[in-house]
């Protein structure tokens, strides 16, 4: 086990003891990919950051049901999906999102290759491609591309069957493909 895991699996042990020291380390080390987890789902930076915030309140206070330390990453993400699901199927009939709310954390990158910054501006276009897509398109897209879910986590978390999350993802590549191809 590295040493990373094992400070991480420490920290857990002591967020249960309520150590607000450990809690600020644990939000600290998720803090990233949470955000940017919700924010694909919801499409705002602030009800992003308001999913997140809500998230880990909920995770440290439920933490003495988690089973397994060592999962407590793809745990807390499963939260973070599902209340930003929710607060995306709650609002979705008010639809007052812009999309140009879209703000991603990049690194300082001085010194990298003219590759990388061509590969980032290409994911960069594929992001904003996809936020042009249906709302169901885009949610089980990103939640299989980015999120690595197969397709029944899919189903479960979108709550459609099996064979409709296939469909729903085929599509959903096929009009990002076109789309794409657009530009």
């Amino acid at each position: 086990m590295t040493l990373t895991k094992q400070n991480t699996e420490e920290l857990i042990v002591l967020c249960k003891a309520k150590n607000q020291y450990a809690q600020l380390e644990i939000y600290n080390r998720y803090y990233d990919a949470m955000y940017n987890t919700a924010l694909r789902i919801v499409k705002d930076s602030f009800n992003a950051e308001d999913i997140m915030q809500d998230a880990f309140l909920l995770a440290f206070t439920k933490l003495d049901t988690l089973k397994d330390s060592n999962t407590f990453g793809a745990w807390l993400k499963r939260i973070v999906i599902n209340k930003s699901i929710y607060h995306f199927n709650k609002n979705k009939k008010e639809n007052t999102t812009p999309l140009d709310n879209m703000l991603y954390k990049i690194a300082d990158n001085d010194g990298i290759t003219s590759d990388y910054e061509y590969t980032t501006l290409q994911a960069q276009q594929v992001v904003k491609v996809m936020h042009t897509l249906k709302d169901n398109y885009r949610i089980a897209l990103s939640l299989h591309l980015i999120e690595g879910y197969d397709y029944e986590e899919i189903s479960q978390i979108m709550s459609i069957t099996y064979a409709n999350c296939r469909t729903t993802i085929s599509r959903a590549k096929e009009s990002l493909r076109s789309k794409m191809h657009a530009l």
